[in-house]
């Protein structure tokens, strides 16, 4: 149901009141005075808020629902359902604690409609709405605020995944994961794939919505590359597509963060072909084993190879043999069989000396189960699981290197990871296609010229507070030596691994703009103005707002609010 269709909903201010009129049943229902109902005038408690939030519910529902109380759940009414959906969806254990900011309601939506009523409601009621689609982001901004109340919109009941093999597309709602996208599509062909990433559990709204990528980004792109459609709820509550939103706020909700634009229901996608043969391979070596003359050759032969191989390199402090050490891991997924790939090493990457014996020669799901860590035998149902992973703690950051790195440069950063103990980096080479698309087909600016990106990992599974500190700042300094070896001007970030240390939106207005600015541009670079106007023509209330999302334009002042502003 659209604004613009047959059935309305209707929303009237007059004489101080609140009233809903729908064109289901014709009647006006008076929803109590403005003060009564704005946050900021009257700080509601949580049952009150329950209650006018099902009230609202109900009244701006397109048709009779008796499913709506049933999506709607509360730490008050029905607490269980509360903390098993909240804890059940959360893939990093730091924002699983009891001081953890945790929403007024959780809204589980079955249906559109539910997301347009959620939308409606929180909007009129002046609550912010946050929407989690998997729970994977790296700082739990899809389900955690620093504001002081908030709805939470979990997205896992939409997680329908519809493939059509003769146009080779697929419609995915933003509530599943990749996992059941990847076995959708392999039920229907075993020569279609699609480019994402390589862990099944991670929601599709998050990742596609801030860009996507996986092993066969040197071969396909991104995720949003190969996006053709998509479904949103904008703040008014209308359900659009591709068509109805415009080629602005499709180009923006394809790489620059949904959740700024509106409530993303859905991607369609279009499917790439895939060999039936694919080959992975995984080589360890330490310092001890030439390490550091391997990672510095890779970084100039990984981008340049044939875009038919992705070779990610995982540098992590190890203890070996009760010694300490940092090892080198080369995992690599190639499009084709192992005899290819062999001689396509052997020309550009001979120094790593990978043997017939190190290659594993899988199908397109076997592949995935093989970089997910998982027994590449497992049946592809496995992929159904939306619990299949491991969840600790963790930390990440991102960083793009434009410049190869010296080979002392390298020696420097091995000696840091050995000297720190804990945080490791995976690094992922891009080249192939990504040389070729240019850096505003989507808002997801970093394409040609980078080498490689950088993800900073930390994980543990200790459950003590301190610990969250000291990582953290290990971290941080790794980060802070990194600077010189880097992108700059901007430094550049990649928005799937949500940073909060490279900046938050700060207040409203100005304000809001200018500290938006200083995390947008390393996200976006050059693309953050243009999103800045898709924000500020859809949503110039802010209304869909994290401590990183798209700000609006400032409001201009007329000369009577500027004269009264100087007073």
């Amino acid at each position: 149901m659209g604004l613009g269709s047959k059935k309305f909903i209707r929303i009237n201010y007059s004489e101080n009141q609140i009233y809903i009129q729908t064109s289901i049943n014709k009647h006006v229902h008076a929803c109590g005075s403005v003060e009564e109902i704005q946050q900021n005038n009257i700080m509601y408690s949580n049952n009150k808020i329950y209650q006018t939030f099902l009230q609202y519910l109900h009244q701006v529902s397109p048709e009779p629902d008796p499913e709506v109380s049933s999506v709607v759940h509360s730490p008050n009414f029905n607490s269980t359902t509360y903390t098993t959906i909240l804890r059940s969806n959360i893939r990093n254990r730091r924002f699983n604690t009891a001081s953890t900011p945790k929403p007024t309601l959780i809204i589980t939506p079955t249906k559109e409609s539910h997301v347009q009523a959620a939308v409606l409601c929180a909007k009129n009621l002046g609550i912010q709405l946050l929407t989690r689609s998997g729970g994977h982001d790296y700082n739990g901004r899809s389900y955690v605020s620093h504001e002081k109340r908030f709805i939470l919109l979990d997205m896992f009941n939409l997680h329908n995944v519809s493939v059509d093999i003769a146009t080779e597309t697929a419609v995915v709602q933003t509530g599943a994961q990749l996992g059941e996208l990847y076995y959708r599509i392999w039920e229907k062909s075993k020569v279609h794939g699609f480019p994402a990433g390589v862990c099944p559990t991670v929601g599709v709204g998050g990742h596609v919505s801030g860009g996507g990528y996986g092993t066969m980004i040197r071969k396909y792109g991104l995720s949003v590359d190969h996006v053709v459609d998509a479904r949103i709820v904008d703040a008014n509550g209308r359900v659009l597509d591709r068509e109805s939103m415009g080629e602005d706020l499709f180009w923006a909700v394809r790489g620059g963060g949904g959740a700024s634009f509106g409530v993303v229901l859905s991607y369609t996608v279009k499917l790439v072909p895939v060999p039936k043969i694919h080959t992975v391979f995984l080589v360890s070596r330490t310092i001890a084993e030439n390490a550091i003359d391997l990672v510095y050759k890779w970084q100039t032969a990984a981008p340049t190879i044939d875009r038919d191989l992705f070779i990610r390199v995982m540098l992590m402090p190890k203890v070996l043999n009760n010694k300490k050490t940092v090892q080198a891991s080369f995992i690599a997924h190639f499009l084709g069989d192992s005899e290819r790939l062999l001689k396509l090493m052997n020309e550009s990457f001979p120094e790593l000396q990978v043997k017939k014996e190190d290659c594993l020669e899988v199908n397109w799901v076997e592949s995935v189960f093989f970089w997910a860590n998982l027994d590449y035998k497992s049946p592809a149902a496995v992929l159904l699981d939306r619990h299949s992973d491991t969840v600790n703690f963790l930390i990440r950051k991102s960083d793009y290197v434009q410049t190869p790195i010296s080979r002392l440069g390298w020696e420097s950063i091995f000696n840091k990871l050995y000297e720190l103990g804990k945080c490791g980096f995976y690094l992922n080479p891009y080249g192939g296609i990504m040389e070729e698309i240019p850096a505003d087909a989507t808002p997801c600016p970093h394409r040609a010229g980078n080498l490689f990106k950088i993800q900073y990992s930390m994980n543990w599974t200790e459950d003590d507070p301190e610990l969250d500190g000291k990582y953290l700042n290990e971290t941080r300094v790794l980060f802070e030596f990194m600077t010189k070896f880097v992108s700059k001007n901007p430094r550049g970030a990649f928005l799937n691994y949500r940073d909060l240390d490279i900046g938050v939106m700060v207040g409203t207005g100005e304000s809001g703009y200018h500290s938006g600015r200083v995390y947008g541009e390393k996200y976006f670079k050059e693309n953050f103005d243009r999103l800045v106007k898709v924000k500020t023509a859809v949503d110039p209330d802010n209304f869909f707002r994290t401590e990183q999302s798209i700000p609006p334009l400032p409001r201009v002042k007329t000369p009577e609010q500027f004269l009264f502003s100087r007073i």
